[in-house]
């Protein structure tokens, strides 16, 4: 399941740009999420580890992808660690659902905004609240409220 922390949380890894361009591992662009994360948000195809063929800026090195598909691919591969996903557009959010989903172990992230997860049902759990919620109808109000620093 997804889980979300909306605002300040401690030990939460906040620069994650910086944090996958110190951590990541070649083998995590050895599989299919990577592949279609970065065909999706960087409109690009992996050439090798260190390389990146985009539509928008032809070859680039790995550590020059967005902050988003670095975010994306350190939730992938780091179950044990929170991350920033404010560092994510809204283009992310269903491949946040989808390493959720697909993944064996709850997935938490932190959040700083109001991410858009779309029309079609979901499960998250605001850990704020400790509630479930199902839709944006029922993730909005909530996380309105916790961002603005009201109290359940």
């Amino acid at each position: 399941m997804l889980n979300i922390y909306f605002g300040e949380m401690k030990d939460a890894v906040y620069n994650t740009s910086v944090y996958f361009d110190n951590t990541y591992m070649n083998s995590w662009l050895h599989d299919d999420l990577a592949e279609a994360v970065i065909k999706s948000i960087e409109k690009g195809t992996i050439l090798s580890d260190g390389a990146i063929d985009t539509k928008a800026l032809g070859v680039i090195p790995i550590k020059q992808i967005s902050g988003g598909t670095k975010t994306l691919l350190l939730i992938s591969n780091n179950h044990n660690k929170v991350f920033n996903a404010s560092t994510c557009g809204d283009n992310c959010a269903r491949w946040i659902l989808k390493i959720a989903k697909e993944s064996e172990e709850d997935i938490t992230i932190n959040l700083h905004h109001i991410m858009n997860f779309g029309k079609r049902k979901f499960s998250i759990r605001i850990l704020n609240t400790g509630e479930i919620v199902h839709s944006m109808a029922e993730l909005v109000p909530i996380a309105g409220l916790l961002l603005e620093g009201g109290e359940f």
